[in-house]
């Protein structure tokens, strides 16, 4: 039954590509569709299609197959499909997706769902993923490998021309995996390629004892080689080399070098390398070198008088522990090269079998080659970079000054005007300033001022002219003060380093003036001698194995007392001073304590009997108190500086937040104001990371 609106020529189309499919198909041995229409599953299949459309054969393979299949509308075209033996369903299908690919066309797999689509457009539809092994068939599926010694952007280069065109392979650097989509036939030959690259590139290790040369010495010679070689390489190809890196480290213990190649070529050509160079030293004109050779050792950290001076006592030392007959044969053998205990002992500092070129900051060694080794492994640990320390210091003094006054005076006439005998009452004190009497009579010319706070008279007027007879004062006084200083310091293992902040003080030695007039000369002169007044921190860091730091500190906080600037005698210094040896951790703070004064002062004058009265006897009696307490503080924190890369990135960090700092200051813009900007540290750039060898 058909709908009413279908158009008769497609009805008859469909009637027709029906027919000839059904005619198409058939048994090995019978019919393939059943009297009812159904199929016999697993039956072979005998495929005789000729240029039938896409679609009609896609149908009739799904019902072969048992699977469900959608042609998408833009896969347009005929195909050929002929068999020339029955098959089964399973290789009718795989031959069906063969020829889909022929002609461009893919089957993409999605819940069961199988899909005939471009192939331009198989890597955007929801295929299968996997991330063990490859599936089997034809077709296009996205498979993961991940990498466990190769690199995955080398591989890219090598898998690429081996893929679709319409087929992607991207690198994760994350987890160095290869996400690859394609064909599933085609990713089995992706695996096999892949397992048999990935495989691990360095060697073993080889350990290469030397016989005539030195390991330190011939380690970056070999290493420079090496390197110059695979740069030029990588540059010629025009590529960088993130080939694996062929490693040469010197061991001084056993004059040895220790070798991993990229691949057994390079561990051969390094070794190769190594032979020639690993020769004894030639005299003049290719003769055999003399007994007693000497030696030139470049130093990079050590300073050469020092280290020489060491040297030569530790030679000293082990002359001194040998026996007679073996320092004698020891003379014999080397021509008398080796010092004796006493002779070493009384060489001078700048001569001898080592000696020191300041200029060059070298070495100059006279000695057989065994004992050469010997010195110069003990050079090599001596001439190491040293570390530095950043001590970092917070010092922090607090002062608290408190003062109370309280008074109360009063005067009185008793008697009449006229009186021949007239008597005064009252109390004056004299703390805290001028007492009633002495305020009274100056007033008026201004002699006698009132002293500070609030102050309450009342004033009586006696025969034209008034006199104070009443005074209370009342005074509360609070100081405080809050110093902080934050000096840091930059300094190498085992060096003193200091830093003084402050003012050169001249003070007063002595003086002498001339006064003899018969003479008519004077000569008046001061002898002077300058201190610095201020901060002072001196330190010295030690640096243990374990990386605790030993730091033998001097901390020293001084001024000038103000009221002696004028003073005839001379200036009046206060001084905080600390002076211990402690232990830190590297990054750790520590505390050296506290400089505590506190100083309390209480002043009272009274009436006996009457100034002990409760609250009444506030009225005679005058009454001060003052309290200073000053708290000095000081914090060390030590930061271990070990290589020069630590000490760039502390420095640089130190100098944005410098620069930041600058940069908030700014002045805010003004018309008025022509300056509207302040100079700020130009920005620097990070430094490099060196090659990793």
């Amino acid at each position: 039954m058909t709908h009413p609106t279908t158009p008769p020529a497609r009805l008859a189309r469909h009637a027709l590509s029906s027919l000839a499919i059904a005619a198409l198909l058939t048994l090995g041995s019978g019919p393939l569709l059943a009297q009812n229409g159904a199929v016999k599953p697993n039956e072979p299949v005998t495929l005789n299609f000729a240029n039938a459309e896409i679609e009609a054969v896609a149908r009739t393979l799904a019902t072969l197959s048992g699977r469900n299949v959608v042609v998408d509308p833009r896969v347009k075209g005929t195909i050929t499909l002929v068999t020339e033996r029955p098959v089964t369903p399973a290789a009718a299908w795989n031959q069906f997706l063969a020829t889909l690919r022929l002609q461009g066309f893919t089957v993409v797999e999605a819940a069961g769902l199988y899909k005939v689509v471009p192939e331009a457009d198989a890597k955007l539809q929801s295929g299968g993923v996997s991330a063990g092994a490859p599936p089997a068939g034809g077709q296009i599926v996205t498979q993961i490998f991940r990498l466990n010694h190769e690199t995955a952007n080398n591989l890219v280069p090598v898998l690429r021309p081996l893929i679709s065109p319409n087929n992607t392979i991207n690198v994760n650097p994350g987890n160095n995996s290869l996400v690859i989509t394609d064909y599933a036939d085609n990713l089995q030959r992706f695996a096999r390629i892949i397992a048999a690259m990935d495989v691990a590139n360095a060697t073993d290790v080889e350990i290469i004892r030397l016989q005539h040369a030195i390991a330190t010495d011939l380690a970056p010679l070999v290493t420079r080689l090496i390197e110059s070689g695979a740069a030029a390489q990588a540059a010629s190809q025009g590529q960088a080399d993130t080939s694996f890196k062929t490693t040469v480290v010197a061991e001084p213990r056993s004059n040895a070098l220790i070798l991993r190649a990229a691949n057994p070529a390079r561990l051969a050509l390094v070794k190769s390398l190594i032979d020639k160079l690993d020769q004894p030293a030639a005299g003049l004109n290719g003769t055999a070198p003399a007994t007693g050779n000497i030696y030139v050792v470049y130093l990079k950290n050590a300073e050469a008088t020092k280290l020489a001076t060491t040297l030569r006592a530790a030679l000293a030392g082990e002359a001194r522990g040998s026996t007679p007959t073996t320092t004698t044969a020891t003379t014999t053998a080397t021509g008398g090269a080796t010092a004796s205990a006493s002779t070493a002992s009384s060489q001078p500092s700048t001569g001898g079998q080592i000696q020191a070129d300041a200029a060059t900051n070298s070495l100059i060694i006279t000695a057989p080659e065994p004992q050469y080794r010997q010195l110069r492994a003990v050079i090599d640990k001596l001439d190491a970079r040293r570390a530095q320390v950043f001590v970092e210091s917070l010092i922090a003094e607090v002062n608290a000054d408190k003062a109370a006054e309280f008074g109360i005076q009063w005067q009185g006439a008793l008697g009449k005007s006229g009186d021949s005998n007239i008597g005064v009452l009252g109390t004056n004190f004299s703390i805290g300033g001028a007492n009633i009497i002495s305020l009274s009579t100056g007033a008026a010319t201004a002699a006698t001022l009132p002293s500070t706070g609030i102050n309450l008279g009342v004033a009586h007027k006696f025969g034209g002219a008034y006199a104070l007879g009443f005074l209370a004062r009342f005074l509360q006084a609070n100081g405080d003060g809050n110093i902080l200083s934050t000096p840091n310091l930059l300094t190498l293992d085992n060096e003193e380093a200091k830093i003084v902040i402050g003012q050169n003080v001249p003070f007063v030695t002595g003086q002498y003036t001339n006064n003899n007039a018969s003479s008519g000369t004077v000569n008046p002169f001061q002898t002077i001698e300058r201190k610095d007044v201020g901060l002072t921190l001196r330190v010295k860091p030690q640096i243990s194995e374990s990386g605790t730091v030993k730091l033998q500190i001097f901390q020293e906080v001084s001024s000038v007392q103000a009221s002696s600037v004028n003073s005839t005698t001379g200036l009046i210094t206060n001084k905080r001073s600390i002076e211990s040896n402690v232990l830190v951790e590297d990054g750790g703070i520590v505390v050296l304590g506290g400089l505590l004064q506190d100083e309390y002062a209480g002043n009272q004058e009274k009436v006996p009997g009457l100034g002990d009265v409760p609250l009444f006897g506030n009225l005679f009696k005058s009454e001060t108190r003052s309290r200073k307490k000053t708290n000095l503080m000081v914090f060390l924190r030590p930061v271990v500086l070990r290589d020069a890369q630590t000490t760039d990135s502390f420095s640089l960090d130190r100098y944005e937040l410098m620069r930041g700092t600058q940069k908030d200051i700014q002045p805010a813009n003004s018309l008025a104001l022509p300056v509207n900007e302040a100079a700020v540290l130009p920005p620097m750039r990070a430094p490099a990371t060196p090659p990793a060898r």
